[in-house]
């Protein structure tokens, strides 16, 4: 990895790549220290700081402490993450929309992001006034002057910055190193690492016993294995051998080749995780808009508050909801997971590639009996990937309950491992065009 970074500092082109991505990442982490005009900022974080058991932070990792002070990127990139979601799965269902993902190119592509943006605007504006009506309801003194134009504009501001956010997202994944987005994501994760290691300077030495710092060491050496855990199973892969028969065509011999079909271990990638978690915090955020009354107090809704909040915070939350949350949670990651490797991944067109091409799979015969053999090697796979995923999950969410609450979250782990890696890759690619190019000038 040092190499490819150190090659890439030597190419002029990829140089300058760089240079503009760390220039949008600077002022994606300025603008999450401007706040939203009609914000109380001293009072913001005072009665922040002493609440419990609320959903103030629920995205303040991946917004890199934007939404905690309430920043005009307080929102994150999270609505168009979830407009993504929502155009794949309307692409699913819609033909004119799904001619327009596999058989419209590069115009089809652009109509794609054009509707995901609008998309976007409009959950940006929903998510904005519900920040807008818990605060005010739920605080009092953060809103100054509360009122109908002190709401336009704190609505205006945060979709201004999920606006902002898009554009530069845009520009890193056109002009800069690519994978704009989830760049801004990992930017916002990784900010947060000079707290988690003061956190656990503050475990190992004060005070200062040798119990303590044992299990600060433990706690790195664990941190350490997880990560290197994460990304030996997404960079494993299963290889389904495909040999391709001789064909002559004139005098020129075609085929005769020896391939493999790749199959990683975890196809959906962290996609599952996200929609798990936004599906058990959906409830939360209602009743936090609708109903905060209820939260403190008990009945159906407080319980409902409780369960839901278990996946993000251990706050005012018992025991016995964070095991039935990282149950529930469990089984969501794992449906999910299913959903969505065989939304993307179809052992039929597969196998059917590979008759028209004149391949097969060795001792598989062509047609169905291939197309099933690849369903049930996809199924073990996923099965394992779904398994491995849930682990990840709900194990640093169970930690929260122990004397060890370092809030690592197992979704921020997934995510800054997979978009490390990715970045690596687009960097060597880049370098490989940069070599051909210039060897064939």
């Amino acid at each position: 990895m040092f190499k490819t970074i150190k090659n890439a500092l030597k190419t002029p082109e990829v140089r300058k790549k760089l240079l503009l991505t760390l220039l949008l990442i600077v002022v994606f982490r300025l603008g999450c220290y401007i706040v939203v005009p009609g914000v109380n900022s001293q009072e913001l974080a005072s009665q922040l700081n002493n609440a419990t058991g609320t959903l103030a932070g629920l995205v303040n990792t991946i917004s890199g402490g934007a939404f905690s002070r309430l920043s005009i990127f307080a929102m994150s990139i999270s609505p168009y993450i979830t407009a993504s979601i929502i155009i794949q799965l309307l692409a699913m269902i819609i033909p004119s929309l799904e001619r327009l993902t596999k058989e419209g190119g590069e115009e089809g592509r652009k109509k794609i992001n054009f509707y995901t943006k609008i998309l976007t605007l409009v959950l940006a504006a929903v998510e904005a006034i519900g920040i807008y009506i818990s605060y005010s309801k739920s605080y009092s003194g953060i809103i100054i002057n509360p009122g109908m134009k002190t709401a336009v504009l704190f609505v205006l501001s945060l979709i201004a910055g999920t606006s902002i956010l898009m554009w530069l997202g845009d520009q890193i994944t056109n002009k800069g190193i690519g994978n704009g987005i989830s760049m801004l994501i990992f930017v916002g994760i990784i900010s947060g690492l000079p707290s988690a290691a003061l956190t656990i300077f503050n475990l190992a030495f004060r005070p200062f016993t040798t119990t303590n710092l044992l299990i600060a060491l433990a706690v790195i050496i664990g941190a350490i294995l997880l990560v290197a855990g994460v990304v030996f199973v997404q960079e494993a892969e299963r290889k389904i051998p495909v040999q391709y028969a001789k064909k002559v065509v004139g005098r020129k011999m075609y085929g005769g080749q020896n391939t493999h079909i790749p199959m990683k271990l975890v196809m959906a990638g962290v996609m599952p995780v996200i929609f798990a978690s936004s599906f058990m915090t959906f409830p939360a955020m209602l009743i936090q808009i609708f109903s905060p009354a209820s939260i403190g107090g008990k009945g159906f809704l407080a319980g409902l508050y409780q369960f839901s909040i278990a996946t993000s915070t251990s706050q005012g939350v018992g025991i016995g909801f964070a095991i039935a949350n990282a149950v529930v949670y469990l089984l969501l990651i794992m449906g999910f997971t299913y959903f969505y490797t065989y939304a993307t991944f179809n052992p039929a067109e597969v196998a059917n590639s590979i008759k028209k091409n004149g391949g097969f799979i060795p001792g598989i015969r062509a047609g169905k009996p291939t197309s099933d053999y690849i369903g049930s090697v996809l199924s073990k796979l996923t099965l394992f990937g779904a398994f491995f995923l849930s682990v990840i999950a709900i194990l640093p969410m169970l930690m929260r309950f122990t004397s060890l609450d370092l809030a690592f979250g197992g979704t921020s782990i997934l995510i800054v491992v997979g978009v490390a890696l990715e970045t690596v890759q687009q960097l060597e690619s880049q370098l490989l065009v940069r070599h051909y190019k210039g060897f064939l000038e």
